[in-house]
């Protein structure tokens, strides 16, 4: 069975919510708290490093932000990250350092470590990313289930209820997914996971594998 603890799925060093993540066990567990979490570190933030545009917004000076770009509170977007034309940030969105929130790209409800990027077309929602993952053009995270129950996460034939109707996606460090593949509800991908293109996941896909299809998960070469 993959580990999928916090610990074990990101280096804390690279998000302001380190603290935060630190009093869960499991990455979901923190998604109801990330509004909370971002006003919190929004009002303790030296505004003449951030501006405040809004209430509940802040952005950091060397943020670059394309003129046709939606920006909802609550939000913090950190140090060099660049949100391009069209982004449409909902709300409840902590986006890291030198991060890029491409055109047309949706987030909602989500934690953005440093040096990610969704470039193109994604949807990431009840999501966490790790460290330097990159989801290719058009891939989406799913979060929620066609039937509406809730979440439940499948390791290994291990199943970890949730108890929540809205989970996406949790991408470890380092994780490519491929263009136009879809992360179903409560999809796991621990560190240095790679998606093939076109990919439909579901589940946990272990530390250092490749995912071609459900049936070819094969291990990473050394």
């Amino acid at each position: 069975m993959a580990d999928i603890k916090i610990t074990d799925l990101f280096d804390l060093e690279h998000t302001v919510a380190a603290d935060y993540l630190k009093g869960f066990t499991y990455p979901w567990e923190a998604l109801a708290g990330i509004s909370d979490l971002i006003l919190e570190i929004g009002s303790k933030l030296d505004l003449s490093e951030y501006d405040h545009p809004e209430e509940d917004v802040w952005i950091h000076k060397s943020v670059n932000v394309f003129p046709t770009a939606y920006i909802h509170g609550p939000c913090i977007i950190g140090e060099g990250t660049e949100v391009r034309q069209c982004a449409f940030i909902r709300g409840s969105a902590l986006v890291g350092k030198n991060c890029v929130v491409g055109n047309s790209t949706e987030l909602k409800n989500v934690i953005i470590f440093d040096n990610v990027q969704v470039p193109h077309y994604n949807y990431v929602g009840d999501s966490i990313l790790g460290y330097k993952s990159h989801m290719g053009a058009g891939s989406i995270t799913s979060n929620v289930k066609s039937d509406k129950q809730l979440v439940v996460i499948n390791n290994e034939g291990d199943h970890i209820e949730t108890g929540r109707k809205k989970v996406g996606a949790m991408l470890g460090d380092y994780v490519e997914v491929g263009c136009n593949s879809v992360l179903n509800p409560g999809t796991i991908l621990c560190r240095e996971v790679s998606v093939y293109p076109t990919s439909c996941v579901r589940g946990v896909v272990p530390e250092a594998h490749i995912y071609k299809n459900k049936d070819e998960i094969i291990c990473r070469k050394k």
